[in-house]
């Protein structure tokens, strides 16, 4: 029987938009996923999201037959390591997609710019409530976002899933985006600080794929995450959204990277 990952996706771009890599991945695996985090009332953004993580494992736990491989990018990373933190009795092991698993000293920083108001400044959200909301068609969504510069790194199929999928019926015959600004907003504004509190405390297999281009981890973080957590650590060409310029390729990573797993368990 094939093993079963669960994946969950980035701030603001629903799982569905990755579909090229999960098709991918389809090839070795059963594949699931919650459609858009964040949006179900009964699980409300809070500080270093603990509902986010109760929403994730109640979805395991309902859906799958257990355990299961948590994949997960950026916001998703930092959601799945969370979950097998609480429960690594769900999880048969990890690959995290370039979440900002920082150290101590980055860790203090969030805290600090959460505290003291400016946490706007330090991560993506202080444009996301000002981000245009409405399009009359999918094709003006694609063809909107294809002139800014990270999305014109996507690959052509991802860009053409995000302006269909991550975006939804505006009511007026036009589109909206899916995944809502507020809600975007929100998970920024909250970005978890107390990673460093679980040194030592994950108990699955783990491994890490950092973006050569991206800055969301530092030297730093990384040393300090293979020391405290066990993740192996892996590059993987290009920048932060890497899996959605080259969603193929990532599902390559990962499917190399759990035969790494299985090899150390």
């Amino acid at each position: 029987m094939r093993d079963t990952i669960h994946f969950a996706h980035a701030n603001s771009f629903p799982a569905p938009v990755y579909r090229k890599m999960l098709a991918a991945l389809s090839d070795h695996y059963q594949v699931g996923y919650m459609d858009a985090i964040g949006h179900d009332p009964a699980f409300p953004v809070t500080d270093c999201w603990p509902r986010l993580v109760d929403e994730a494992l109640q979805y395991i736990e309902q859906h799958y037959r257990l355990p299961i491989i948590g994949v997960g990018h950026s916001l998703g990373g930092f959601i799945m390591t969370y979950a097998a933190l609480r429960r690594p009795d769900l999880f048969k092991g990890l690959v995290i997609l370039d979440s900002p698993l920082m150290g101590p000293r980055r860790s203090f920083g969030i805290w600090l710019a959460k505290r003291l108001g400016f946490i706007d400044r330090v991560t993506p959200g202080g444009n996301t409530l000002r981000r245009r909301d409405n399009w009359a068609s999918v094709d003006m969504v694609r063809d909107y976002f294809a002139r800014k510069p990270a999305f014109a790194r996507f690959d052509p199929d991802v860009l053409a899933d995000y302006a269909r999928y991550g975006t939804e019926d505006n009511g007026q015959g036009g589109r909206r985006l899916r995944f809502r600004p507020v809600v975007e907003h929100a998970i920024y504004a909250t970005l978890p600080h107390d990673f460093p509190r679980y040194r030592g405390q994950l108990k699955v297999p783990a491994a890490f794929i950092a973006g050569t281009a991206s800055s969301v981890m530092r030297e730093a973080d990384i040393a300090f995450m293979r020391r405290h957590f066990g993740m192996a650590v892996r590059h993987q060409d290009g920048s932060h959204l890497f899996p959605l310029e080259h969603p193929q390729a990532t599902a390559a990573a990962i499917h190399a990277a759990i035969g790494e797993m299985a090899g150390r368990v």
